[in-house]
């Protein structure tokens, strides 16, 4: 990815305060009922404790390239102004450790920080401790720390976790990226050194809880079913939020048994509940040459909900509807709702995702926005 443009690197120094009055919706994390009085106003997100949310990790190289967004009618939009219009509270950031490029660094993510929060939207930061992808299949420990023994590790993520924290001062953090397998390869691997995965993210924990004990920290599980055995296995961990990736492709495509599962977890743990990860295709068509991740019939939920602009809004309204059923899951964030084909249509680095993007291949804002509107 290039350098952010100019304009992105700006410090914003009303981004602290704003950061304090922000601290208020992530106090609590419930559901509030509307004051009884029947002229009383709607309760805010902020009040129902329900965090409407996207994943816009990416955002920072489509800038760049400058594809132009457009609302439903067709009208130029500016887009993080967009969705917040559309009732987006709240923005998920990758951070790599020492990434090849400046995608997901330390400097790009702090510049969009601030200016999300400068714009009244929430940060919720999500460390990888990897400089490159952190998933199930991948947990690889960042190139610098790597060969350090177990001692110098820990001071390492001790350092690192409180540098990061007080240069990007987020409203939420995620310790670790679907850590199904545990994180920091070899030292954190689950199997094999559950107790020193368990102690790396206390340590991480603590830095956090250290210099804001406000803040509400997630762990993270790829999967919705299987995830009652992870969380287990974390129950000795001090943090407040499931986090949970919810794809049909690889997570399970009955909606009914991936909402009997989230009641399950409420039931059976302290933690509220998030989806921290999710996305439906609009089409199964491709507007680029670039290979798409979903792209076939037996990648959706059929015949409930095919892969139409309706299929995707319809999808997304049954989690906003487990949102508002379920008083401890507090949200869903989308994953790359602004990942469209940005540079051009013959082009095969370019996305693998625009025909899940929430926007069509005009670049007009697609009905699956409802969703976010709670």
């Amino acid at each position: 990815m290039n350098k952010l443009p100019a304009q992105l690197d700006i410090a914003f120094l009303g981004a602290r305060f704003a950061l304090v009055l922000s601290l208020l919706f992530f106090s609590s994390c419930k559901k509030d009922s509307p004051a009884s009085s029947p002229s009383a106003p709607s309760p805010t997100l902020e009040e129902q404790g329900i965090i409407s949310a996207l994943d816009l990790s990416f955002y920072p190289t489509y800038f760049q390239n400058g594809p132009q967004y457009l609302d439903s009618n067709g009208h130029a939009i500016e887009l993080l102004d967009f969705i917040k219009e559309q009732g987006v509270n709240t923005v998920r950031l990758r951070l790599w450790h020492s990434p090849t490029t400046n995608g997901s660094s330390l400097a790009q993510v702090d510049s969009l920080a601030e200016i999300l929060q400068q714009k009244g939207i929430k940060v919720w930061l999500c460390l990888h401790y990897s400089d490159t992808w952190a998933d199930p299949g991948h947990q690889e420990t960042p190139l610098a720390w790597k060969g350090l023994n177990y001692s110098t590790l820990k001071d390492s993520v001790r350092a690192y976790t409180s540098m990061v924290m007080q240069r990007i001062a987020p409203d939420m953090v995620q310790i670790g990226n679907e850590i199904n397998p545990g994180f920091l390869h070899p030292y954190g691997r689950l199997n094999d050194n559950a107790p020193q995965l368990k102690e790396l993210l206390s340590i991480a924990i603590e830095e956090v809880r250290a210099l804001d004990s406000t803040l509400k920290i997630m762990l993270h599980f790829a999967g919705v079913n299987n995830a009652a055995w992870f969380f287990n296995q974390m129950s000795d961990i001090d943090f407040d939020i499931i986090g949970l990736s919810y794809y049909p492709l690889w997570h399970g495509k009955d909606l009914l048994e991936i909402e009997n599962s989230l009641n399950s977890l409420a039931q059976d743990f302290p933690q509220d509940l998030l989806i921290a990860e999710t996305a439906y295709p609009f089409t199964l068509g491709w507007n680029d040459w670039t290979n798409n991740i979903v792209g076939w019939d037996e990648h959706l939920i059929l015949p409930d909900y095919p892969a139409s602009a309706q299929g995707q809004k319809d999808f997304l309204m049954q989690l906003h509807g487990m949102v508002l059923k379920q008083e401890k899951l507090i949200g869903f964030a989308y994953w790359g709702a602004e990942m469209v084909a940005f540079r051009g249509d013959t082009a095969s680095n370019g996305s693998s995702w625009e025909n899940q993007a929430l926007f069509d291949f005009d670049k007009k804002a697609l009905p699956a926005w409802e969703a976010f509107r709670f």
